[in-house]
């Protein structure tokens, strides 16, 4: 083989060869670069102050807050502005600012220790800037919804009547905002008094350093706890209220139950009561005694007290039951007098 044809092969050897190691060479190199613009450059600032935040989300464990990003204490450079490792970075929640006026402290340890928890590990970060940031809020906004939620907590622990079963707002206030950063911001519910037997007003007082600075009111409709009678068959006139024709039922009503009520078991009907009836105070009534005196009747009257009894005669001006009040005439003075029916006949004057 000539030596022309030898330099010939080695030359097509060369062009097979060397690009593949080019380009083997060129992906190592252009990783190593990746691998050098994918950390994360984090400047940390020493102090933010977070403007205009309305406390009144609701957390998991029932608290209002507002959740605080890195994004928003540091500034974050990745790989060119569409890096999705810095856009990740910038939206993990550090923690939340969940009253306002408070202040928060994050040092270096929690940024990274929040990444890592996030799936971004410390060898792809440089943190750069101050070694703790101070966060604070300028302005706070108490939204009127947290006021409802706070009267309602409040009404729950401290209901206005035992009975009391049920609270919907009627009223509600007003956003509250505070313009300045406030210190110790603390709530001070109260009851007071409303006119509506059905309502209740609940007022809470804003304090910030132990000083008064708003006041906020809701009103709420009220629901009781209560009971109803309801006739199970057809009750005729005169019949007696009993636990065979009557049942009482649990029910929810817009006032509270008056303080002696009980079963109507032993009263009349006043009219004919039909099935499925729910029995009123002016569809039954009490039993009445005999008729004790008629009118124009000799009665004995009586007064006695500790060491002695008067008694004289009289007559009635009007036939009564035991225990009603009617007129009698004294027949020695001929004097007319008020007197109470007593069970057996005789009478006692009221003076």
């Amino acid at each position: 083989m000539s030596s022309k044809t030898i330099n010939i092969i080695i030359i097509i050897i060369i062009c097979l060869v060397t690009p593949s190691q080019f380009c083997r060479v060129s992906a190592n190199n252009k990783t190593d670069d990746s691998q050098k613009d994918s950390t994360l450059q984090i400047y940390l600032l020493r102090e933010v102050t977070i403007k205009d935040s309305c406390l009144g989300s609701q957390t998991r464990n029932n608290a209002f807050g507002v959740p605080l990003r890195l994004g928003q204490v540091g500034i974050i450079r990745g790989n060119g502005p569409e890096d999705k490792l810095a856009a990740k970075a910038s939206e993990i929640i550090l923690g939340q600012i969940s009253m306002p006026g408070q202040e928060i402290v994050i040092d270096r340890r929690m940024v990274l220790s929040k990444l890592a928890y996030n799936g971004i590990p410390t060898s792809k970060v440089t943190l750069k800037g101050a070694e703790k940031i101070t966060v604070r809020q300028q302005q706070q906004t108490i939204s009127s919804g947290e006021f409802v939620k706070l009267a309602s907590s409040f009404l729950e622990r401290n209901p206005p009547a035992a009975s009391v079963c049920q609270w919907n707002p009627i009223r509600t206030p007003k956003d509250f905002v505070i313009p300045k950063m406030g210190k110790d911001i603390r709530f001070s519910p109260r009851l007071v008094q409303s006119s509506a037997r059905s309502q209740a007003r609940v007022e809470i007082g804003v304090l910030s350093g132990g000083k008064r600075i708003g006041v906020r009111e809701v009103t709420f409709r009220l629901k009781y706890n209560c009971h109803k009678a309801v006739t199970l068959a057809d009750i005729p006139t005169g019949a007696v209220i009993s636990p065979e024709n009557v049942k009482i039922e649990k029910t929810v009503s817009d006032y509270p139950e008056p303080v002696n009520w009980r079963p109507p078991y032993g009263l009349l009907a006043k009219h004919p009561l039909p099935a499925n009836t729910v029995l009123r105070p002016h569809m039954v009534g009490p039993l009445k005694s005999p008729i004790i005196v008629k009118r124009n009747q000799n009665v004995v009257i009586r007064i006695q007290r500790p060491g002695f009894l008067v008694t004289a005669i009289g007559k009635t001006m009007q036939e009564a039951h035991a225990g009603e009040y009617i007129k009698v005439r004294n027949a020695d003075s001929q004097r007319i007098i008020l007197v109470r029916i007593n069970e057996d006949g005789t009478v006692e004057p009221i003076f």
